[in-house]
């Protein structure tokens, strides 16, 4: 199965709640920070949701 690398890029103060529910569920709590998750429907909603936040990567 695909791997997504996503990085946390912008602070998620001023935005929405959900969007800072919707990161930490991700496992990103702070600028920078890198998760690797897999390429999955709900994962890639989540990420839809923060797309002005991170930046996604696919890994092998």
């Amino acid at each position: 199965m695909a791997k997504l690398k996503v990085t946390q890029r912008k602070s998620a103060i001023g935005g929405r709640q959900s969007q800072r529910d919707t990161l930490r569920s991700l496992g990103l709590k702070r600028i920078n920070d890198v998760v690797v998750q897999d390429d999955r429907p709900e994962i890639r909603g989540m990420i839809n949701t923060v797309r002005h936040l991170v930046t996604v990567e696919e890994v092998d």
